[in-house]
């Protein structure tokens, strides 16, 4: 006796009305579409500095501007990628991004700017801050 298959409430489908309208309405993205990177940072301290340590990979060490304002510390890069495979002379996929990234945090203490170093390798960049010596609290004599 042949026998007969109830669809149960457990097994999904390949292919159901109900996921091709809910993936009909969910925002769209591009296949491949390249955005700008995320700044991702590692900040140690000493008694005397801080070390920062920011991948920004697929940049430029030109276009990477650090600015440094007491203890706030503003991280920016401008992001130029390009990627071309070409057959006989004919370009057969282009991938161009082009954006901005920047990060910007504030540290415990003021940074003495002028002492400050930047160095850029292999998509890190290595900051060390010197601590700026703290203005000690002074009591105001009330007269």
């Amino acid at each position: 006796m042949p026998s007969t298959r109830l669809p149960s409430l457990f097994e999904r489908d390949s292919f159901s009305l109900e996921d091709a309208f809910r993936n009909f309405l969910r925002p769209g993205r591009w296949e491949g579409a390249a955005q700008a990177p995320e700044i991702k940072l590692d900040v140690s301290e000493t008694d005397g500095a801080y070390t920062v340590k920011a991948e920004i990979p697929g940049v430029r060490k030109e276009d990477i501007r650090v600015e440094i304002e007491g203890a706030r510390v503003t991280l920016s890069a401008e992001v130029k990628k390009d990627a071309d495979e070409k057959k006989e002379g004919r370009i057969v996929r282009s991938e161009r991004s082009f954006g901005f990234a920047s990060r910007t945090f504030t540290l415990g203490h003021d940074v003495e700017r002028n002492k400050a170093e930047a160095k850029y390798a292999d998509g890190v960049l290595t900051l060390k801050l010197p601590k700026a010596p703290s203005s000690s609290a002074e009591s105001l004599v009330v007269k």
